[in-house]
């Protein structure tokens, strides 16, 4: 089924439903949002959109009538599709960076982190666990948020673990900024490809014994006509 592509229009208006007074400051702002659909959109498992998008509206919907309620079902699958679409045929797409109110100058690359790892977690499976043997590759993928959001730096002082000085800390945040949109194309696909495996290839008919009679109706053992060994000579 084809949707329709979200309008700058349709950004702004779901912007300003998310920060309707009716959900009370607990709906996600739209660059979580971004982050939060990208995961929700490349697990391991195909999540209900019913659970994603109570979760973006602060858990169960507070909606100020039907018609709003609607509105905003109809633009977060919109959102949902444009971001997957995008995926799915490697498509670049800005990532919606909003600035610091003290240095807007600055992007928060961070919040749009924390919603892709709170996604990451909204299947059933653990995206580690369903990783298996390559649960060490994801989890190198998955240092890029990590770093981003602040969280590899948290557990290491909290953990009273060395952190790296200033210099090198600016100098990995700006990588990792760089490498944030490959990172979510790769993952997307690494969980594709577990989705869909290739399968072994099957024959579309049975196999011919060589002591049956052959298939080009010559009345011959398939051994003694089309399955001959070739000559050597």
């Amino acid at each position: 089924m084809q949707h329709a592509p979200m309008t700058e229009q349709d950004l702004d208006r779901l912007e300003t439903l998310l920060a309707a007074d009716n959900f009370q400051g607990e709906a996600m702002s739209l660059d979580v949002l971004q982050g939060f659909l990208c995961a929700v959109a490349s697990g391991p498992d195909t999540i209900d959109p019913d659970l994603w998008v109570a979760e973006v509206l602060g858990g169960a919907p507070r909606y100020a009538s039907p018609e709003q309620g609607k509105e905003l079902r109809e633009l977060l699958l919109k959102f949902y599709h444009d971001i997957d679409s995008a995926l799915a045929n490697r498509e670049e797409f800005d990532l919606i960076l909003y600035g610091f109110e003290d240095d807007p100058e600055e992007l928060d690359f961070a919040s749009w982190c924390d919603g892709y790892v709170y996604g990451s977690q909204m299947g059933e499976e653990n995206w580690f666990e369903a990783a298996g043997e390559f649960a060490e590759d994801l989890n190198e993928k998955m240092e890029v948020f990590f770093l981003l959001n602040g969280l590899l730096k948290e557990d290491a002082l909290k953990n009273k673990e060395p952190w790296m000085p200033a210099k090198e800390e600016q100098q990995a945040l700006e990588e990792a900024q760089d490498a944030l949109p490959i990172v979510i194309g790769d993952i997307y696909r690494f969980w594709q490809s577990q989705r869909n495996p290739v399968g072994t290839l099957r024959r579309e008919s049975p196999k011919v014994g060589r002591n049956d009679p052959c298939p080009c109706g010559s009345g011959k053992k398939f051994k003694q006509c089309c399955g001959q060994e070739p000559s050597t000579h």
